[in-house]
Formats: C-alpha cells, structure tokens, sequence
C-alpha cells in the first residue's frame, strides 16, 4: 500500500504530518507503541528538514511517502528542495555532553536511527531524498 502527503514547510503542519503517519499505519493493525515509535522518528526528520533546511518557509513543501510492503516493512521517502543535509554523517553527541553543555536538542537524530532499520539518503541539484526504513510485523 503507498500513501503520499505533501505539506509546506512550516512547523504548523507537523500535526498533519504526524496524523497522516499515524492513521495510515493503523490501517495495518500495528500496535501503538511501535506506531508511535516510527511517528516520532519520522516527525524528527520532517521537523528538521522544515526548521534547518527551508527555514520554516511555508513556500517550500516537503513531499512524504509512504510504501507499506507485505505488512513487512515500512519505508518513507521524503523529499525536499532545501539545503541537504544527511543524517548519517552527523556525529551525534553523547548523552554525557548534552547534560554537560545543557545543550536544547540532539537526541533527535540519536533517536532515528535507534529506531529505524535502515537510513538512506541521496542528493543532487534539484532534491534530497531520506529514506527510512522499519521492519514490521515480524
């Protein structure tokens, strides 16, 4: 089953964002936890993408898409025409410098990827492309 959503980028419509995730995973009978598990993740990279790469601009949008496979996996592809920025070479800091620092955010992308099972992402000069991938019901 594929499902899209196409939003603009201001932090108002993580909300959508979030409801759109939510109502279409229980389509397929997921227990909440691991609902809310793959919301939160993909809310993270959505939330990031609109603040950091297009500055809350509600002229730019952001395109989601969600691919459910056999009631196997689930992957996202989302899309943007921002400032790339791939979370896989960031150097998450570590719980110790946070507290240290008193540092507001970090934990996002440390959170992602401890709950997604595979993170890609591809760039060229017209889009970003992060796709998020989670085993399911095995």
């Amino acid at each position: 089953m594929n499902y899209h959503f196409k939003a603009p980028c201001s932090k108002k419509k993580l909300r959508s964002i979030r409801e759109f995730i939510s109502s279409n995973l229980k389509k397929h009978a997921l227990a909440d936890v691991e609902i809310n598990m793959i919301v939160l993740a993909v809310d993270e990279v959505c939330a990031n993408l609109i603040i950091h790469s297009h500055n809350c601009d509600p002229e730019e949008t952001l395109e989601l898409s969600m691919l459910i496979e056999d009631n196997k996996r689930v992957i996202f592809k989302i899309i943007d025409r921002g400032e790339g920025f791939n979370p896989l070479n960031h150097k998450e800091p570590s719980l110790e410098e946070i507290i240290q620092t008193k540092k507001k955010g970090g934990l996002g992308l440390i959170l992602v990827k401890k709950i997604m099972d595979h993170i890609e992402f591809k760039s060229d000069s017209k889009k970003n492309v992060c796709i998020l991938q989670k085993n399911i019901g095995i």
